[in-house]
């Protein structure tokens, strides 16, 4: 068996895998379920985010037992580095949406081979969509194939960006952004990062800026922007290090270099953008 007939076996299983589970995440909302908090009290996981990446876990290795996870919840593997095959799993990304809104989340999975990304697939579960994508056969949402992103007008553009970013935070200068949203048409914020990623890679949006998210969070978004021509780098422009946390930058390429242009690095050349970049 071939590497690509193999990964065309592990695309197809993903795909049936994470449209059952979020089958058992719409049967859940008929039940009670328990909620916990991690680091702080806005950082939630509740029994059906465990319960779903148990679910992945237990297929995954009894189909591929040689294939290594980095689930949100702990559930999976030690990984420390790159070699052989990752599945880089979030359960519910957007938990807090999932307990207030009962929409809004995604179930996000990234699959890299050596350290390339192979496989991506995020699905908004309530609006049962599924954006899903080998490496070079194209982006698509259910079975609808997308077009590459094109160029895109700056007064035309929408950015994905929590309020936090644009006012007093320990994270960035509020100087480095707000300029931007002047010129720009509007801003977002869907509290999922695996939605606004994946609404990048489907022209819904033009750009995403989050300032520090888990290889699980960006994983499968970062390929699925990649497929559709888009670029995906940390706010200062770096490469994204897949095994750690790292500030995001993802949009349109038109739109992304505008942005890196006139806003980020003027504010590292004036030395008033991160406290600690790239972290």
């Amino acid at each position: 068996m071939t590497k690509q007939t193999n990964m065309e076996n592990i695309y197809q299983d993903a795909k049936r895998w994470i449209r059952e589970a979020g089958q058992d995440i719409i049967a859940s909302f008929k039940t009670s379920f328990s909620i916990h908090t991690k680091s702080n009290p806005n950082d939630l996981v509740t029994d059906i985010d465990k319960q779903t990446e148990q679910f992945f876990i237990e297929k995954i290795n009894t189909h591929y037992p040689d294939h290594r996870i980095m689930g949100e919840e702990g559930f999976g593997d030690q990984v420390e580095d790159t070699k052989g095959i990752i599945w880089f799993l979030d359960p519910i990304d957007g938990t807090m949406n999932f307990v207030h809104q009962q929409t809004n989340f995604a179930i996000s999975i990234g699959i890299y081979e050596e350290g390339i990304g192979k496989v991506a697939l995020i699905y908004d579960v309530t609006k049962d969509e599924l954006y899903h994508c080998k490496k070079g056969e194209g982006l698509f949402i259910n079975e609808e194939k997308q077009e590459a992103l094109q160029p895109v007008e700056l007064s035309e553009t929408l950015l994905a960006i929590n309020a936090t970013w644009v006012t007093e935070n320990h994270r960035i200068d509020p100087r480095t952004f707000s300029p931007l949203l002047k010129k720009i048409r509007g801003t977002r914020s869907y509290g999922s990062a695996a939605i606004e990623m994946a609404y990048v890679a489907a022209g819904r949006l033009d750009g995403y800026v989050s300032l520090r998210l888990a290889p699980w969070d960006f994983a499968a978004g970062k390929i699925l922007i990649e497929e559709v021509g888009g670029v995906c780098t940390t706010v200062d422009n770096k490469p994204i290090d897949i095994l750690k946390k790292n500030t995001i930058f993802v949009g349109n390429e038109s739109f992304h270099n505008h942005v890196q242009h006139h806003y980020i690095q003027p504010a590292i050349d004036q030395n008033f953008y991160l406290k600690k970049p790239s972290s």
